[in-house]
């Protein structure tokens, strides 16, 4: 049994019916002892990091997502739940859950201005929404399978910034590359939409399943 955290973030019922049309037995769920037994756990999300942090406080999440990471359940972020894992979101200035060390950086008219004219690109919109495509600096198994060709969608302003390079498994380029999918240990989480990435989506979710970190 793998259980979605519902944490009023969005996102839950694409990502319910992506793992039941692989046949994976989840439930969507903030009950902290139905989420102490699944097997594994999918953390997703849109919106701000302010009230997302809120919600999981207040619902005793945070500690459940700890608990589960430092136990070495299973885990997959997805979007806001690629961001939240880490110390610090530049959105809402927000402390976040710090399972990794790192920040979370936004595409802001500042940033975009000074990083996009040393790439010397210009006029790209923010958010970034559509299809684009990885590339793997590491190997890990979540990504097996997956074709260099292969493209997965994104809607985002943020991205997570691991504060060790050894954290970033692949990365992606929108005017600056930013990372695009980060991991340590029994954790790996993508900024991207799996359970809206047709094939190649529905891949990862299926190694995901059967990942043993």
């Amino acid at each position: 049994m793998i259980a979605i955290i519902d944490y009023d973030a969005g996102n839950l019922t694409s990502v319910a019916r992506a793992l039941s049309h692989i046949g994976v037995e989840n439930i969507v769920t903030n009950n902290i002892r139905q989420i102490e037994a699944a097997e594994r756990i999918v953390f997703p999300g849109v919106g701000a990091a302010g009230s997302a942090m809120e919600s999981l406080k207040r619902l005793g999440l945070d500690n459940a997502i700890k608990d589960a990471f430092d136990r070495g359940k299973p885990i997959l972020g997805i979007c806001l739940g690629s961001q939240i894992i880490l110390s610090y979101s530049e959105e809402n200035q927000t402390s976040c859950l710090g399972l990794m060390d790192g920040n979370v950086r936004g595409f802001s008219a500042e940033f975009q201005k000074a990083e996009f004219q040393k790439s010397g690109v210009s006029g790209l919109k923010i958010p970034h929404m559509g299809w684009n495509q990885i590339r793997r600096r590491s190997d890990h198994a979540v990504l097996s399978g997956l074709r260099d060709t292969d493209e997965f969608y994104f809607v985002h302003s943020f991205f997570p910034y691991p504060e060790k390079k050894i954290n970033i498994i692949a990365v992606t380029q929108y005017g600056i590359e930013f990372p695009s999918v980060i991991g340590m240990k029994n954790m790996v989480a993508m900024q991207f939409h799996p359970e809206k990435s047709g094939r190649p989506g529905l891949q990862i979710l299926r190694n995901f399943c059967k990942w043993e970190p």
